[in-house]
């Protein structure tokens, strides 16, 4: 991949740079001392991805992730000192559309180290998304908006790039008495989504905490995928973890755990694909919509990126396709209507 560095530390692009070089597939082909230069470099030359740190003089990495992301987008991992006390500004980055965030790894260390190995398996994942962005093909096919059928009990969400963001407005405008049960898959690294799960919390009426092994979905409760594994029903009613299909780019997948709904859940259920890089979840939400189950997708004027819901929408995989301000709405009237109507 050809990479783009963005750091006004020399000891930490020098970390960065010698950790790429454990990969020679990656080059490194422009570093920027601040985020302004980044937007610049990026404008004359658009890297694959960029690995962005936040703190910066003249313009910090959540800025610039956000002008990056609206003017020449392409995929973008934080790399910070330390993502635990920066969160914050890592969930406004991450809502600009970055993927993921990790440590910056040590600067002597080898490859056995465990920030250059976490730093190295996360650039081998990204690399797998920009071979399957470049594979990615489809037309838009235009799509039936109907009203959905009898009142659902499962909420499956499916969000990557941009997600946490979409996920805290959505969970935001849920009151607290709201009786679905919210399963949520978002790609982020797993050492980071119990700060997801708090964060989100702090934002939300509704309790949030990680899915666990076993686990049921709850009424009125959200429950997200903890693991780099895929979280899938193993039951009817409980939840699991399962390392396949190990060949996934995506871990945890959408389309996954949209299919295992498709397989064992008996009751009704919304399938919802907000913003995100590649196409993980549109195969899973065809499957959805196919077995008779209401599908939403985000519209591209509210996504941060429009990979994920464009791949459902080629599919016609969704019933709707809305902005991310009505999609809480609709959920909540889904609630209250309970109209049965044939989609």
């Amino acid at each position: 991949m050809r990479i783009g560095i963005v750091n006004d530390m020399p000891l930490a692009v020098e970390a960065l740079r010698r950790t790429l070089l454990n990969s020679p597939e990656h080059s490194v082909i422009w570093i920027a001392e601040n985020g302004a230069d980044a937007v610049a470099l990026c404008a004359q030359e658009t890297p694959d991805l960029i690995l962005m740190d936040l703190l910066m003089p003249v313009m910090n990495g959540v800025e610039a992730t956000r002008r990056i992301m609206a003017s020449t987008p392409c995929m973008i991992l934080l790399v910070t000192a330390s993502v635990q006390e920066n969160s914050s500004m890592v969930f406004e980055a991450l809502g600009h559309g970055a993927l993921d965030a990790l440590d910056m790894p040590a600067l002597f260390a080898d490859a056995s180290d465990i920030g250059t190995a976490a730093l190295l398996t996360k650039l081998e994942s990204m690399e797998g998304l920009l071979d399957k962005r470049h594979k990615a093909a489809g037309t838009a096919v235009p799509i039936r908006s109907v009203l959905p059928a009898r009142q659902p009990s499962l909420i499956a969400i499916g969000s990557s790039a941009g997600g946490p963001a979409a996920l805290a407005s959505i969970l935001s405008q849920l009151p607290k008495d709201f009786p679905g049960a919210i399963v949520i898959i978002q790609h982020i690294d797993e050492k980071f989504i119990p700060q997801m799960a708090k964060w989100l919390g702090q934002q939300s009426e509704l309790p949030v905490r990680l899915a666990a092994e076993g686990d049921p979905p709850k009424a009125g409760v959200v429950l997200i995928a903890g693991r780099s594994d895929h979280l899938t029903f193993k039951t009817a009613n409980s939840m699991g973890y399962s390392h396949q299909p190990s060949d996934y780019v995506y871990r945890p997948s959408v389309d996954v755990f949209f299919k295992s709904i498709c397989k064992l859940w008996a009751g009704k259920a919304i399938g919802i694909l907000l913003t995100g890089m590649g196409r993980d979840g549109a195969l899973g939400l065809q499957a959805m919509r196919q077995k008779g189950h209401y599908t939403i997708t985000q519209d591209q004027k509210s996504s941060a990126v429009y990979g994920m819901p464009k791949a459902a929408a080629s599919l016609g995989a969704a019933v709707d396709i809305l902005p991310l301000d009505k999609i809480s709405h609709r959920l909540i009237n889904i609630f209250a209507e309970q109209k049965e109507v044939r989609f």
